[in-house]
């Protein structure tokens, strides 16, 4: 699937993948964030935190009657309120696509996959 725009300069279509990395990217900088999980670890054998690169395993972008929904996987800091952490990457999320793409998103719902303890 992907998301098509018309703007007063053409058509424009945007591929599920490139908004999953950039919510990622977008998710990764906000405090408290260690990283993106995988949404299948089982299927995948992903039980580690994402790279760049994998972004796209670690969000899923779902699009019904014409609104966006984006579904996150993360894995928070041991020590942060998880509340706040996941209220701000809904607001950082939200704000990146909405500048950089251009898409409003409806919702953004963010899913802890585990909560990883700092290594001295």
């Amino acid at each position: 699937m992907s998301i098509d725009l018309n703007t007063n300069y053409g058509h424009v279509t945007i591929t599920n993948e490139v908004i999953s990395t950039v919510a990622g990217g977008a998710a990764v900088e906000c405090y408290g964030i260690v990283g993106m999980a995988s949404k299948n670890q089982i299927k995948d054998g992903l039980a580690d935190i994402l790279r760049k690169e994998n972004f796209s395993k670690g969000v899923v972008v779902r699009q019904e009657d014409g609104q966006v929904h984006i579904d996150m996987y993360i894995i928070v800091s041991y020590g942060t309120k998880i509340s706040e952490v996941a209220h701000n990457v809904q607001s950082q999320v939200k704000y990146t696509l909405d500048k950089t793409v251009g898409l409003s998103v409806d919702s953004v719902n963010v899913y802890i996959h585990g909560v990883q303890v700092a290594n001295d």
